[in-house]
């Protein structure tokens, strides 16, 4: 080795090894101007960033850029060294530092790669640098077409929405880097669906463009571009399809189907017949098509109306019977209303309608009509037989007024009782009545028509027996009267009352009196307390049983009737051995054992034994 190639190394070593500090203070006090020191120079690596383009194709490497150390001399003297992703197969690097792409690259897989450099001195085989380590990026290119991932899109929006309304966003997707050009950059534009919508260039919302009507079109496909490269030329595009559905809203009114309607309804029709139907139409849908039906003006008693909520059809009800002699026609006027009423829409005028109805009456062969629906009739109990009860009247409703013909329902008990003249609906008894049998007397009664022995009808007829005063008062039960032997004059012994079989309009009132033959010299008298009772009184003090045991004492009652009725009663007194309070029990039992011919002692010591028994 020569000295210049000695030199050379030395030179190289100290440029890669800095110098030791004692070195250095070695330097910084050698004052000798005649010693030269060896010193460190300022270096490193120099490059700028690194790009290669994705997609490209070449029978050569295609060149990215060039790193090289800035003691590179350009004379051979060092080698470059590339190692890390791709180092070898897709990037290489040249003696001068310069680095190619030898493949096809797709940002979209691999968006950049990490790789490391050195600067091998070829002599010594030892790095002039230490290792580098750098990223190539992959450039984008603008080879993705734009993707929209939500398709195809369904969206609704009010019909009549004002101008300007958001009906709804589309969105598409773009593989290409956003950050880089405009390869990536979308631009929405309408390719379907003017004049009625408008879409944001940037963001895809979907806007109305004009107020449209759902009962003119419901439904629009509207066609959506998006086209990438801020929509220059080359751009990929992609279009997307939004079905928009107008939903209804209560913009119309119903309108009958007709301004004059004809039907017609038979007189024999039960109420709650349905007469016929008008139908309105609305426009809308849903709910805001329901709509209510009614009646206006007087006809409203004599018809009625239903909304079918299924149908939405007006449903027309006899609510009264009809008469073909009676009217023969009406008009009515059945008027429709919206149930749900938009108050956004109130100025177009009201949401209703109305329409006329003619309703003919139908003449049918009626049963005959009684000129009442229950008669009250009444006859004296006891009249004789043939005797009149009343007439009932039926007439045939037909204009033709056919005969009719009458009868009595008959049960076994009736038939017994009454009849009836079949041409004229006289009816009488066929014997004698008892009120104090049966009091009133129910009847049915029916009408047939002669020339249609089908039509029949009935009538209630109620006979009421008038009383007659045949039944004289009487006791209401037997008075068991008993008057102590020590009784005093002006004593009462009994209170008495009357029944009378009769029926009395203004009620029974009675009176009470001793029967002549015993006024004169009785030891009773009668007190009418003029209330329907009387008082039996003593009229003389002391009684002897031995004298004379029982009195018959014969009263007179006397009704109110028409004519007055008498009868007598008579009242039987016993004597009891008592003091002046009477006891029953006691006065009973001596009464018994006296008829027994016992003496009162006998009686006293039964009594104790009896009472002993109690």
């Amino acid at each position: 080795m020569n000295c210049s190639t000695l030199l050379s190394l030395v030179l190289m070593l100290v440029r890669l090894w800095p110098c030791s500090p004692s070195m250095q203070n070695h330097s910084a006090q050698n004052t000798d101007p005649s010693f030269t020191a060896v010193q460190r120079v300022k270096h490193g690596w120099v490059w700028e960033p690194l790009f290669a383009t994705e997609e490209q194709t070449s029978v050569v490497p295609v060149y990215v850029g060039q790193l090289k150390s800035d003691l590179d001399k350009q004379d051979g003297n060092l080698k470059y060294i590339l190692t890390g992703e791709g180092a070898g197969s897709i990037f290489i690097i040249e003696n001068n530092g310069k680095i190619y792409v030898t493949q096809k690259l797709d940002r979209e897989k691999k968006p950049f790669y990490t790789l490391r450099a050195q600067a091998i001195n070829r002599s010594t085989q030892l790095p002039v640098e230490p290792e580098l380590e750098f990223v190539i990026k992959v450039r984008d290119v603008n080879d993705h077409e734009p993707q929209f991932l939500d398709g195809p899109y369904v969206a609704t929006v009010p019909e009549m929405s004002p101008e300007g309304t958001s009906v709804t966003q589309v969105t598409a997707t773009d593989g290409d880097d956003p950050s880089y050009g405009n390869s990536a950059r979308l631009l929405y534009s309408l390719i379907q669906g003017q004049p009625y919508f408008s879409v944001e260039p940037k963001t895809g919302v979907i806007r109305m463009a004009s107020q449209m009507d759902r009962e003119t079109k419901d439904q629009y496909l509207v066609i959506i571009q998006a086209k990438d490269m801020v929509g220059q030329a080359g751009a990929f595009s992609a279009t997307a399809t939004v079905t928009i559905n107008l939903s209804d809203i209560n913009d119309n009114p119903p309108k009958f189907q007709q301004r004059l309607y004809y039907m017609s309804v038979s007189e024999e029709a039960p109420v709650g017949t349905t007469v016929g139907k008008v139908f309105a139409e609305d426009s809308d849908i849903g709910d805001n098509a329901a709509m209510n039906y009614f009646i206006e003006g007087d006809s409203s008693d004599v018809f009625d109306i239903i909304t079918n909520n299924e149908t939405q059809e007006g449903i027309i009800l006899l609510k009264k019977r009809v008469d073909y002699e009676s009217k023969r026609r009406y008009s009515i006027r059945a008027k429709v209303v919206n149930r749900y009423i938009d108050d956004r829409f109130l100025k177009e005028g009201p949401f209703e309608d109305t329409t006329i109805v003619k309703i003919n009456v139908e003449d049918a062969d009626e049963p005959p009509v009684f000129t009442f629906e229950n008669y009250v009739m009444e006859i004296a109990e006891a009249a004789v037989s043939g005797s009149l009860v009343g007439v009932v009247t039926a007439r045939d409703p037909d204009n033709d007024d056919c005969p009719v013909r009458y009868s009595i329902v008959h049960g076994m008990h009736i038939k017994r009782l009454f009849s009836i003249n079949e041409h004229n609906g006289t009816i009488i008894t066929t014997k004698p009545l008892d009120r104090e049998i049966a009091s009133w007397h129910n009847i049915t009664v029916t009408a047939t028509e002669t020339r249609n022995p089908e039509k029949i009808s009935e009538a209630n007829v109620y006979i009421q027996v008038l009383n007659v005063n045949d039944h004289a008062p009487e006791f209401p039960k037997y008075y068991e009267t008993f008057v102590c032997e020590n009784a005093v004059s002006g004593q009462l012994i009994q209170s008495i009352s009357a029944v009378d079989q009769d029926d009395s309009a203004e009620g029974h009132h009675f009176y009470f009196s001793l029967a002549q033959e015993a006024t004169n010299n009785s030891r009773f008298t009668v007190k009418d307390n003029q209330d329907n009772t009387a008082g039996i009184f003593t009229a003389k003090s002391g009684f002897r049983r031995q004298e004379q045991f029982s009195f018959y004492l014969p009263i007179l009652i006397l009704d109110n009737g028409t004519p007055p009725l008498t009868s007598t009663n008579t009242l039987t007194i016993t004597v009891c051995d008592c003091d002046t309070e009477v006891n029953t029990f006691y006065c009973r039992y001596g009464a018994f054992m006296y008829a027994m011919g016992l003496s009162t002692e006998a009686l006293v010591a039964v009594l104790a034994c009896i009472l002993t028994l109690l």
